[in-house]
């Protein structure tokens, strides 16, 4: 049957986009109204998601808390949480649900026929007949409850969604967005927080969350979208049948309204909570915002992109230059956010002082004038466009479906006009006439219409307060304190006793025949055979090459692999600086500005990495090597080479003020990043304690590679002549690690991408340093310091780590499966659900190295106390063969998740220097298929012996570490405070 042929169904437009090798139809459904997009080719990674136009009048977090509880139970999957079961359970290559300012969207993705199938009848259901009518104890556990354990407790507050913001409100850059949404729109729902602002979360009722529900969850406010290789008339006659037919149409006011135009700029001023320790000096944020367009003009979604890449986004832009050169905050940077109705576009000068807003702005103000009057750089423009051609063209998004994120962009303008699904998606020719726009005067015109003469604008200032987080908890706590004490004995006996009957409800075993509703596939539906890598050995002269023989639409996917073992001790730590630099300093035939722009004209993208493989042989043996990717189309290889020649080998590293740019920079960026990703940071921390391989990991991308650039910065800053001693060892480490002796040049591309490519190889090895160096290369030490991390934060990032093989252990393969039943079983109970954390991971390497991490955790010793008895639990564990089953299924879902032509390249390149065997390959998923009850119990082990060694790193709120002192070596500042006032 043909998706015309329904009846239920009217399709509004039936075509062939070639853009997306896709036939696409709109179509409507006829009793209820339900929106329907669809997007039939012959990918196999299946997508499909129901949204619903979801627009909180408020900043209860009322839009989030319901994304979390529908998939808490429903009609005909009535356990506590089939969410968690299905991902137990499923080859899902996606399965989440993600809540936006003004719409919610539940997507899933798979490979598998019956999988995707399964997933689909699970979120139906979830959406529609969701459990949160039969109890509030739903509510209460994901958005917010009261909870005492007895009537001479301090009243607290605790709930999922509760943590997971109180986290997102510990990032200032977080907070910063969402106060420039809130300044532009305050009359609309972009005004409000959907995902709940923590003051407000617990002014939620429970009837207000069921309203909301009643309202926008309906067929008639809904968004439903099918992508891949499937019988889609097939699939709309089950939702038709299954679902949508058994309700009528209603009128759903869920219109997204437009914030009326100021008709003058606004300024508003906020503050945001730093340490005690750290200065309130050069510490604020200034921020020019405008409501620009809107994201149903599909010219202008892409066009302002460019434009945000010409102005401020790319290094050396002029409104960055200007800010920077002016000492106008040391992170400048743009955002253009083209997913609301009326796209924002902001520029925000980090590390600023409140004094310099009026220079901020006419800095501005001249470089916009300017930029009109003298014309946009044409290169920056054609290099903006062809980055983005690039990655549209490219449509590889790592492990995400391409197919979700067309799917997500499609909301883009689907959600404001039922009849424009695909005009974001749909691009080729968008990218064909703003390339005719850029001789035009096109872009100037957008500057001085959207930017110089817009009155939709604001002045946001966010400036630091000391103590704030402390004052904030105060405050709520005598709130807390009054309101008990508001409280009779009866009102306070039913707090504790709610409490209880919250925690009983919690660890109430689901029912057996209720678990068993949820559809599982059976180990026999899952492949045998390990994923074989695609490695050739090939030689230009004396060069090595490996080769991925590989279609990858005639892009060629090159890695330049430098072994680091010479890098002597006292320049290891310098070698992140220099990944660093690379392509961000002038060379001797560029201008840093013009090497970005001609990198983004030329390829589609250069990037340098530093990584750390280890034997599969010996696990105590381990490959360090610093790696330049390029990607570009076959006929620019030429240019690509030419370009990774000109960073590594002609770079100019003495200019102290672009090397202090980089590094005040960067330092800024990873203050955030290291405090909003504290379980990354924490657990690289407390593996680098007894782990070489880790310790260099944490030298690199955690918080030792900071500390590092924050001492550099500081060295710099104090004295502009250290820069010279800088650029020495930069100068040095390319002529230790940038030879022709270390080298082994990774390809990926298919065998007609090949033809030409070993005399650039040649050509490039014969350029690369030749002269004698002298050194014994380098030796990691560890040392365990079991670090406390203070952060301004309001949560907890709680991670034990340590090392079996050390304990004498052999990795295998049945780990996995630990991680997936430790991970949505033990941790996922005690920490997520009775604990109210957002998150909680676990991680068994083949080197040995092994964590347990929690993410946005309200606790620290009681999360200690739960990986302490993890091993007891293991040792103890009971199940049913289903149960396994699923534990199964979900480990090899992770392992098996679809690879692009590049992740494919990746994952040969990593078995080759491994030194891994398909042999051994195959072992380890024979070992993870064969997992039992017997097995699991006996992984009981492995626990033990990383728990031995007794790794602990924490990073979060300061006063909650402080209190926790005596389980700390030491307990500092995460973020570098530098020198005070």
């Amino acid at each position: 049957m043909r998706v015309e042929e329904l009846n239920t169904y009217e399709v509004l437009e039936h075509r062939r986009i070639e853009d997306l090798n896709s036939d696409s139809y709109i179509v409507r459904h006829k009793k209820t109204g339900a929106r329907v997009a669809l997007l039939a080719n012959d990918d196999n990674n299946k997508v499909f998601y129901i949204g619903f136009r979801t627009p909180p009048k408020d900043s209860t977090g009322v839009a989030h808390i319901i994304e979390h509880t529908v998939l808490c139970g429903s009609r005909e999957f009535p356990i506590k949480d089939p969410f968690v079961e299905l991902v137990k359970g499923s080859l899902n290559t996606f399965i989440n649900a993600m809540t936006y300012p003004d719409k919610t969207v539940y997507p899933v993705a798979s490979c598998n026929d019956a999988d995707f199938q399964n997933l689909m009848h699970v979120y139906l259901d979830a959406v529609f007949y969701p459990n949160i009518y039969n109890t509030d104890k739903i509510f209460k556990q994901e958005g917010w409850h009261y909870e005492m354990d007895s009537a001479d407790d301090e009243l607290k507050i605790n709930g999922v969604v509760y943590n997971e913001m109180k986290g997102a409100f510990s990032s200032a850059d977080e907070v910063v967005a969402r106060q420039i949404r809130k300044s532009l729109f305050p009359d609309t729902t972009y005004g409000k927080e959907s995902g709940g602002d923590p003051d407000e979360i617990y002014n939620l009722t429970y009837d207000e969350y069921l309203d909301f529900h009643r309202k926008y969850y309906h067929p008639s406010n809904s968004y439903i979208y099918l992508y891949g290789d499937m019988d889609m008339a097939e699939k709309l006659k089950y939702i038709d049948e299954k679902y949508l037919s058994h309700f009528d149409s209603i009128h759903v006011n869920s219109e997204i309204g437009l914030q009326t135009p100021f008709e003058k700029q606004k300024t508003v001023c906020c503050k945001y909570p730093i340490m005690n320790e750290e200065s309130e000096k050069d510490n604020t944020y200034l921020t020019l915002n405008y409501s620009v367009g809107s994201s149903l003009d599909a010219k202008f979604y892409i066009a302002f992109d460019i434009l945000d890449y010409a102005l401020c986004s790319a290094p050396g832009a002029p409104i960055k230059k200007a800010l920077i050169d002016k000492g106008i905050g040391s992170e400048v940077f743009s955002d253009y956010d083209n997913g609301i109705i009326q796209p924002v576009f902001s520029i925000v000068a980090k590390n600023a002082n409140p004094e310099q807003k009026d220079e901020f702005l006419k800095t501005i103000e001249d470089v916009l004038k300017n930029q009109v009057k003298n014309g946009i750089d044409k290169k920056a423009l054609l290099a903006g466009i062809n980055a983005d051609e690039f990655k549209y063209r490219e449509a590889d998004f790592g492990r995400f479906p391409k197919g979700l994120l067309y799917g997500l962009q499609v909301m883009d303008s689907w959600l404001y006009d039922d009849t424009k699904p695909w005009i974001n998606i749909e691009a080729n020719a968008t990218f064909a006439e703003l390339k005719k726009e850029v001789d035009t005067g096109y872009f100037e015109r957008l500057i001085e219409k959207y930017l110089l003469n817009n009155t939709h604008s604001t002045v946001l200032i966010m400036e630091p307060e000391k103590g704030l987080t402390e004052k904030k908890d105060e405050e709520l706590c005598r709130k807390l304190q009054k309101y008990k004490e508001a409280l009779s004995d009866e009102e306070i006996s039913a707090i504790v006793r709610e409490t209880a009957e919250l925690k009983e409800y919690q660890e109430e075993p689901d029912n057996p025949e209720d678990l068993a509703k949820i559809p599982l596939l059976t180990r026999d539906d899952i492949k045998k055979e390990a994923e074989k890598f695609i490695n050739e050995e090939r030689y230009a002269g004396k060069q090595k090459i490996l080769f991925h023989n590989i279609f990858t639409n005639e892009i060629g996917y090159i890695n330049f692999v430098f072994d680091m073992k010479n890098v002597p001790d006292r320049l290891l730590p310098y070698t992140p600086l220099l990944k660093l630099l690379l392509g961000l300093m002038d060379t001797e035939n560029y201008s840093y500005t013009d090497l970005y722009n001609e990198i983004n004209l030329q390829t589609g993208g250069i990037n340098a990495s530093i990584s750390t493989y280890t034997d599969s042989g010996d696990v105590k043996k381990f490959t360090t090597t610093f790696e330049v990717a390029a990607k570009a189309l076959y006929l620019q290889l030429d240019k690509a080479f030419d370009l990774v020649t000109e960073i590594l080998l002609k770079t100019r590293f003495e200019d102290e003020k672009r090397l202090l740019e980089i590094l005040d920079e960067t330092c800024s960026r990873l203050r955030s990043e290291l405090a909003g990703a504290g379980h990354h940071s924490a657990a690289l921390r407390a593996l680098s304690y007894v782990s070489e391989a880790a310790k260099i990991s944490d030298m690199v991308s955690g918080i030792g590679g900071y500390r590092m650039l924050e001492e550099v910065r500081e060295k710099l800053a104090d004295n502009k002549a250290t820069a010279h001693e800088i650029a020495g060892n930069m100068k040095e480490l390319c002529e230790i690690i940038f030879r022709p002796e270390n080298l082994l040049v990774d390809y990926t591309a298919s065998e007609k991408e090949y033809d030409g490519f070993e005399e650039k190889v040649i050509s490039f090895a014969n350029k690369l340093h030749t002269e004698e160096i002298n050194t014994t290369g380098f030796k990691v030490e560890c040392n365990k310091e079991n670090e406390g991390f203070q952060t301004a934060g309001q949560v907890q990032y709680v991670c034990r780590a340590g090392n079996y093989a050390s304990k004498g252990l052999k990795y295998d393969g049945a780990l996995r499966v630990l991680k997936v039943m430790l991970g949505y079983d033990y941790l996922w109970k005690n920490i997520r659900v009775l604990g109210g954390a957002y998150g909680c991971m676990s991680g068994f390497s083949k080197n040995g190295d092994s964590y347990f991490v929690t993410y946005r955790d309200p606790h620290l010793s009681r999360s200690i106390d739960v990986f302490k008895e993890a091993s007891e639990y293991i040792k103890n564990f009971d199940a049913d063969e289903r149960t396994i089953n699923q534990f199964v299924i979900g480990a090899i879902s992770d392992l098996d998740t679809p690879k692009t032509p590049s992740t494919k390249g990746a994952y040969g390149l990593t078995a080759y220097l491994c030194k891994a065997n398909m042999k051994d390959i195959q072992k380890d998923r024979d070992s993870l298929l064969a997992t039992d009850l017997e097995k699991i119990r006996s992984l009981s082990a492995y626990v033990d012996a990383f728990m031995e060694d007794e790794c602990l790193c924490v990073v979060g709120d300061g006063n909650k570490i402080v209190q926790s002192k005596d389980l700390f070596g030491k307990v500092e500042q995460l973020i570098y405070a530098g020198k005070s006032e």
